[in-house]
Order: C-alpha cells, then structure tokens, then sequence
C-alpha cells in the first residue's frame, strides 16, 4: 500500500539546512497496524505529515497504492487526502458549534450525494465507534474519549485506506486511552489499515509493528515481539 524510498526532508532556518528525514526507507501493507516511535526531533511527526500527504518530500519517492504521490499537483494530493485518508489527532479538532453527527460529516460536505447520504454515512460511522446515543451532542457536551471516537468516526467516514493517527491519547487518562487503543484493535481487527505516531510505549505495544526514529532515520523496523518494548516483564505475548 505505502512505499517510501529513500525520501528527505530539509527545512532551512537561516542559513542552517535541518535534515528532519534523512534517506527513509519503509513499506507498509495492507491491513497493518504500525506505531512510528520517537523523541521530539526524531522525525516522526515529519514522517507522518509525509505520510498523510500534508507535506512534500525535499527528494525520494513516496508510491501510495501504486501512485507517486510525489509527481501530484495540489488538487490530486488534497483529494488523496480527503478519499484515501483519515486522520486522528490529539487535540480532537473538532468545531465545537457542531454536534457530533455534523462534526463527522464534515469530510463529505462537497461531495455530490448531498446531506441525507452524508448523514447516513455520519451516523453509521459514529454507531460503528459506540456513539449512537451521542449525535446531537456538541463536543462540550462529550467526554475526552468521546470526543476522540468522534474524531475517530470522522475518518472513517469516507472509508479510508490508511487511519493516521499522531498521538491520539495524548489528552486522554489512562482508562479513556485504554478504551481508545482497545477500539483501534477492533478496527484493525476488522481490516483497517492504522499508522499511529506516539512517544509513549505502553501505547505503541498495541500496535503489530514498530519503527522507531532518530534524527531523521529509521533506526528499527520490527515486529511488536520482537522490539525491545516488547520484552521482559509486563511485555506482550
């Protein structure tokens, strides 16, 4: 599904040329569910804007279901972001005047179908994350796990291939964050593709696969089993 090859990415602050991606390699399949780890620096937020088309490379190719996402103009790359691609943030990000049916309708607004369809898709996606009871309420009116499954729902309303998610229980207790990991599992489960990017390794242990990041450079791509969060005591099976 994902194939980056050797792709960089330099910022220039002044005079200085920061090398926030340094030659990165990586495939991601169909039906994975991959954590990016890192410390703040290590790219990993870089990669993932990347990822999700919300910036270019500076050189390399990135293939996303056989197209290179590289040689699109704006348009293609807007539209690859709206069909192909959900996201999930930390802060939610949801308009907080609109109730939770209309906050994940959002991403169908200009397609052709009209409201009634968008609302059906809305509603079905909401009852998909355990919000039936919860579509005329406003995100003031919801929990912090709440409104993350709202988020949630609102990517996948249009059916992504991938769920890209940066740090999605980062505004979340303990309990909520469990509850959230526990509903991307099911996804995955249900053949959800999900990249997730998080410093925290009790959440990325979740996840099948994980890379972790240094400076700019994949330092290690390996099954969940086998990473080193993955061992020794309170470690997954």
């Amino acid at each position: 599904m994902i194939r980056l090859q050797n792709v960089t990415k330099v910022y220039k602050v002044g005079s200085e040329r920061i090398h926030a991606l340094d030659g990165v390699s990586l495939q991601v399949d169909r039906n994975e569910y991959l954590a990016v780890m890192g410390t703040s620096g290590s790219g990993k937020s870089t990669l993932m804007n990347i990822l999700g088309c919300l910036d270019r490379p500076t050189s390399g190719l990135y293939e996303l279901d056989g197209e290179l996402t590289t040689r699109m103009g704006g348009a293609a790359l807007a539209r690859t972001r709206n069909e192909r691609i959900g996201f999930v943030f930390q802060s939610f990000e949801l308009l907080p005047r609109l109730n939770a049916l209309k906050n994940v309708a959002l991403p169908l607004i200009y397609a052709r179908s009209g409201w009634f369809v968008a609302r059906g898709r809305a509603r079905a996606a909401l009852e998909r994350v355990g919000l039936a009871g919860r579509l005329r309420h406003r995100p003031n009116q919801l929990s912090g796990g709440e409104r993350q499954r709202v988020a949630i729902a609102r990517a996948l309303v249009n059916h992504p291939a991938i769920l890209m998610a940066d740090e999605p229980t980062g505004n979340l207790d303990s309990k909520t964050s469990e509850e959230i990991l526990a509903l991307f599992g099911q996804l995955h489960h249900e053949g959800q593709t999900i990249i997730m990017v998080t410093h925290e390794s009790d959440v990325a242990r979740h996840a099948r696969r994980i890379v972790r990041m240094k400076d700019g450079k994949v330092q290690s791509d390996l099954p969940r089993e086998q990473d080193a969060i993955g061992k020794g005591p309170g470690g997954p099976a």
